[in-house]
């Protein structure tokens, strides 16, 4: 689909996206260096970042790759010090960078736990923290009158309520949003960084949907989640740009969620023409009673 924002609307920023080889990681990548950002993406897998760097400079776009775990403290520091010394400054910082898989949680060791929670939750403070020298207003590369940049962190909206087989990913991700309001509030006040973030529902075509809902799952999901339907990885990145560009430009401590509404749902407990039969017969019993003249 065509970008509903003008091909400019990121001209001479630099973004750095953790994650941003594969999945939704990549296609912000994509749409941000096609509207005008140069580009940094930081990953685990060499072949994966060698593979995403040729993808957008086929593009056009000023790409470069950096191996790093967003774990480690040392790796985050290293990676955005790269991205500063390649490109002169650093703009927006997109943490998309996660973990997940499907596992009861009397089956998942501590292991597992601590994993999830290390990528999602530590490596975002890892990579906000080693920006933040960058991101805040008059810091080195900015211009003094533009204030600060921007960070957007990639959530979920598994614990809003409660999800199955997703106790690990749930704790990382309310950990995430937590951290999005508190930096926005902290780094908003004192650096004049905005802190936003996005929770996405199932996207098509990405690995995570291809480990929590494979072809068995999502055949059938349509069954028992009213307002089911997959997203894009476009619709992902679209509220990307408009929280990343001037468009979003007094929106701070937002987690945007981008799932067509389907946290909101539940299974029908009556098909919608009994409802209305039910409705008529209780509005015609309550009007035969007696009313109280209290």
């Amino acid at each position: 689909m065509d970008s509903p924002f003008k091909p400019d609307v990121l001209k001479g920023k630099v973004a750095l996206i953790t994650g941003g080889g594969s999945g939704i990681g990549f296609e912000i990548s994509s749409q941000f260096g096609k509207h005008g950002a140069s580009i940094a993406i930081m990953g685990r897998r060499k072949q994966v970042l060698d593979a995403a760097v040729s993808d957008l400079r086929s593009l056009g776009i000023p790409a470069v790759g950096f191996e790093g775990d967003v774990r480690k403290p040392e790796d985050a520091r290293r990676v955005v010090e790269s991205t500063f010394n390649h490109f002169g400054k650093v703009d927006i910082l997109v943490n998309a960078a996660a973990g997940n898989f499907l596992a009861a949680a009397e089956d998942l060791s501590t292991n597992g736990f601590r994993t999830v929670l290390d990528i999602d939750a530590v490596g975002t403070f890892n990579m906000c923290r080693e920006a933040l020298k960058y991101l805040k207003k008059g810091g080195p590369g900015r211009d003094a009158s533009s204030g600060g940049g921007s960070i957007l962190n990639i959530s979920a909206t598994l614990h809003y309520t409660a999800s199955w087989y997703q106790i690990h990913v749930s704790a990382a991700k309310a950990a995430v949003d937590a951290a999005t309001r508190n930096l926005a509030l902290e780094w908003g006040t004192d650096y004049e960084i905005r802190v936003n973030g996005i929770a996405p529902g199932p996207i098509g075509g990405t690995p995570g949907m291809s480990k929590l809902g494979p072809d068995e799952i999502e055949n059938k999901a349509g069954d028992y989640i009213p307002l089911y339907k997959l997203g894009e990885k476009w619709d992902i990145a679209m509220a990307a740009l408009y929280l990343s560009c001037d468009s979003g430009k007094y929106v701070n401590g937002l987690t945007m969620v981008v799932d067509n509404g389907q946290w909101l749902s539940r299974p029908r407990h009556l098909p919608k023409e009994a409802v209305k039969e039910l409705s008529r017969v209780v509005e015609k019993r309550s009007r035969a009673k007696p009313t109280s003249k209290l």
